[in-house]
């Protein structure tokens, strides 16, 4: 099993900078690549970032691009989401995911909460 615990969420303004940190405990042998996904209220879970556990390839969401960044520290087992420029649309509980050999998110964290007041 892969254990993943997020912390760094919390309530900012407009325009303000969040970042977010995912810690990964357990068999991490078996990542590919984590991700961090959002759930905002009334809505259906959605995709922001992603990165190769090896080789740190990336991927954003057209929606955070320019704003978000995805990154690692592999020997702290721990992926970050850097939030700049936030804007109330961004507010939702957001997920770090883990993607193992069969290319599925089989492994989720407990979500951190994300409120950008206007």
């Amino acid at each position: 099993q892969v254990q993943l615990v997020e912390s760094g969420g919390g309530l900012v303004q407009a325009g303000g900078s969040l970042r977010l940190s995912c810690a990964t405990s357990g068999r991490t042998f078996v990542i590919y690549a984590m991700g961090w996904f959002r759930q905002a209220p009334g809505k259906e879970r959605e995709f922001v970032a992603s990165i190769r556990w090896s080789g740190g390839s990336t991927d954003h969401a057209d929606s955070v691009n320019g704003r978000f960044i995805i990154s690692k520290n592999n020997a702290k087992n721990t992926v970050y989401l850097q939030m700049n420029s936030l804007k109330p649309e961004d507010t939702a509980v957001y997920y770090c995911a883990a993607q193992g050999a069969s290319a599925r998110w089989n492994y989720w964290g407990q979500g951190t909460q994300v409120t950008v007041s206007s």
